[in-house]
């Protein structure tokens, strides 16, 4: 039925492509092309009968596979393009940045002495400090100072915990103990951290 069907297509397409040029040519009168173009429409009507009678559910399927797989469908596909605005991390994320400041330069002081961020204008005692020998932030205790028996065992022991340190802990008001795992001080007033040159003590930076 198929070759049957090219066949009867073919014979169509022949008849029509000779229709414009032998009207042009004038090789037959108008009633021989009218008969001509009713034989033809006669013809396409007896293509889609034998089109409409032998398709079926199998022919359907394979019309559809083979538009599917033309390659013109596959050079263009389909772009759904979203309405929406894409969401990303980044801007939907809050980056919280918070600056940080070093005493410059760095004070150490008594318990009547304000804490903060030193400057040469506002000189503040330093309550950042850390340690670079042991990498130990430096403890500090207003109103007491270090006996004079404390030795370099006795914080690397002890350090930080407070009930140990208590053991050699003097109270005295307007003083501050500073220490460390390696190094101690007392302070009665405000002393430039400089001028200790024994002391490897920096500002660990202050949080506005």
């Amino acid at each position: 039925m198929a070759d049957d069907l090219d066949r009867l297509l073919d014979e169509v397409e022949r008849r029509l492509c000779r229709l414009p040029g032998q009207g042009a040519a004038g090789g037959r009168q108008h009633g021989d092309g009218q008969e001509e173009e009713e034989e033809t429409a006669k013809e396409c009507r007896s293509a889609k009968l034998l089109m409409s009678a032998g398709s079926s559910e199998e022919d359907i399927d394979d019309i559809i596979d083979e538009i599917c797989n033309d390659s013109s469908f596959a050079k263009t596909p389909l772009k759904l393009k979203s309405t929406s605005a894409s969401l990303t991390p980044e801007s939907n994320s809050v980056v919280v940045q918070t600056h940080r400041k070093r005493c410059c330069p760095v004070y150490l002081g008594g318990s009547s002495s304000p804490c903060g961020i030193g400057t040469n204008i506002s000189k503040r005692t330093c309550d950042q400090l850390r340690c670079t020998a042991c990498d130990f932030r430096v403890s500090l205790f207003n109103d007491y100072i270090w006996d004079q028996s404390c030795d370099y065992l006795f914080f690397r022991n002890n350090m930080p915990e407070l009930s140990k340190l208590r053991a050699k802990m003097i109270k005295k008001k307007g003083a501050r103990a500073y220490a460390c795992q390696c190094s101690w001080r007392s302070i009665d007033e405000l002393t430039d951290l400089q001028t200790d040159q024994q002391l490897r003590w920096v500002c660990g930076k202050h949080a506005e």
